[in-house]
C-alpha cells in the first residue's frame, strides 16, 4: 500500500511538471503603441515618461523582449519559447516615433516594429516619418513593416465593386506596399498590420494566400495555437496606458484552440454567436467568463467538457464591438488565459 501511495505521489508530480512545461509557450504578448507625445490628444497617445515606465517595468521585471520576426518565427515552428516574451510594435509611423519613441527604446536597447504606410510616405504627409527617418531607424535594428498603402478600410467594398474587383484592389495594395517597403529598406516581413484592426473572413483568406500574417488590435497573449491570419495585441496607449493594469496583460496566456466557429468578424448578424472548441482546457469551467463591450456578461452554453457558444445578452450597438475572453490559469497561479473577439456590426 506504501509503494502504491509514493508511485502515486510521484506520478502526479510527473504529471503537473509535464503539463506545465506544455503551456510554456502560451505567455507570449505584443504590445501596440501609436503615439509617444506629451502633447498630443491621450486617445492614442502616451507620454514619454510613461512609455519609459512601461519599458522600465519590462527591464526590472525581467521580460524578454525580442523582436517581431523573433517571435512570429518561433510561434510558427512550434518552438518554445520563455515565459514573459513581449514584442514591442507601433503603428502608422508617426514623427513621434521617431524623435521620443525611438531614443527612449535604444536606451533600453529593445527591438521594435513600426507598421507604416508607404503611399502616405511617398505622398510626403507631414504626420510621417520619411524614408531617410525609417532606414536610419532600421539601420539601428527597427523592424518596418506593413500596415496598407493609405490606411484604409480593407475589408469594404467600393460602391458597385464585385467580389473580384475588391481581391484584386486590396491584394494590389497590400503587394505594392511590401514592394515600396522592399525598395526603401530593405525589409520584407509579410507582416500585416490590419488598419483600424478590422478585418472580415476574406480578407483573412486573402492575406493567408498571399503569405502574410495578419495581426489585428484585439488583446489577447499568441501561442502556436493561434490563429495566424488575426494574431492579436494589447493595446498600451491612451487609457491602455496605466502600468497597474497593462501587468495583468503582460502575463497574459493564450488559450489553446482548436477552432473558432462564427459566421464572420464583420457581420449583420446581431447578437453575433461564436463557438470556442479549446485543445486543452488549463482552467475551471466555471471561473471561464466573457464580457461583452457595453452590455456586461456574456451568456455561456458549455456544449462539452471542451466547447462553448458565447452570445451577447443584448444586441450590440452598429460598428465596433468586442468579447472579451479570460480564465485564471491552473498551471500557472496569478496569471490568466485571455481572449478577444471583435465584431464591427452593419447595417
Amino acid at each position: 500500500m506504501v509503494r502504491f501511495i509514493m508511485y502515486k505521489k510521484l506520478f502526479h508530480l510527473v504529471l503537473c511538471i509535464l503539463t506545465c512545461v506544455s503551456f510554456r509557450t502560451q505567455a507570449a504578448v505584443i504590445l501596440q503603441y501609436h503615439h509617444v507625445s506629451n502633447t498630443l490628444p491621450s486617445v492614442t497617445s502616451i507620454s514619454g515618461d510613461t512609455f519609459t515606465e512601461h519599458l522600465r517595468y519590462l527591464k526590472t521585471n525581467n521580460y524578454n523582449v525580442v523582436a517581431l520576426n523573433t517571435l512570429i518565427n518561433a510561434l510558427e515552428q512550434g518552438k518554445m519559447l520563455p515565459d514573459k516574451t513581449v514584442a514591442i510594435t507601433f503603428d502608422d509611423g508617426y514623427k513621434n516615433n521617431y524623435e521620443q519613441a525611438a531614443p527612449i527604446l535604444e536606451k533600453f536597447g529593445y527591438p521594435y516594429t513600426i507598421f507604416v504606410n508607404p503611399t502616405l510616405i511617398d505622398e510626403k504627409m507631414n504626420y510621417v516619418m520619411g524614408w531617410d527617418h525609417l532606414r536610419e531607424l532600421a539601420k539601428k535594428g527597427a523592424l518596418i513593416a506593413n500596415h496598407s498603402a493609405q490606411h484604409n478600410y480593407l475589408h469594404q467594398k467600393l460602391k458597385g465593386e464585385t467580389d473580384t474587383q475588391w481581391q484584386l484592389r486590396i491584394k494590389n495594395d497590400i503587394l505594392h506596399s511590401q514592394t515600396r517597403i522592399k525598395q526603401e529598406i530593405g525589409h520584407d516581413f509579410k507582416y500585416l498590420a490590419y488598419p483600424y484592426g478590422e478585418f472580415n473572413n476574406a480578407l483573412q483568406v486573402l492575406i493567408t494566400e498571399l503569405g502574410f500574417v495578419g495581426i489585428g488590435q484585439h488583446s489577447g497573449a499568441v501561442s502556436q495555437y493561434s490563429d495566424f491570419s488575426r494574431l492579436p495585441r494589447f493595446p498600451a496607449s491612451g487609457v491602455y496606458s496605466n502600468l497597474t493594469t497593462l501587468k495583468t496583460k503582460l502575463n497574459a496566456r493564450a488559450f489553446a484552440i482548436e477552432s473558432m466557429v462564427y459566421k464572420n468578424s464583420v457581420s449583420t448578424e446581431n447578437p453575433p454567436a461564436i463557438t470556442i472548441q479549446f485543445i486543452k482546457r488549463d482552467f475551471n469551467k466555471n471561473q471561464f467568463t466573457c464580457y461583452v463591450s457595453g452590455a456586461g456578461k456574456a451568456t455561456l452554453n458549455w456544449l462539452d467538457e471542451h466547447s462553448v457558444r458565447i452570445v451577447s445578452p443584448t444586441e450590440l450597438k452598429q460598428g465596433r464591438s468586442r468579447y472579451n475572453c479570460t480564465a485564471p490559469a491552473k498551471s500557472h497561479p496569478g496569471s490568466y488565459y485571455w481572449l478577444s473577439q471583435p465584431w464591427v456590426i452593419t447595417p
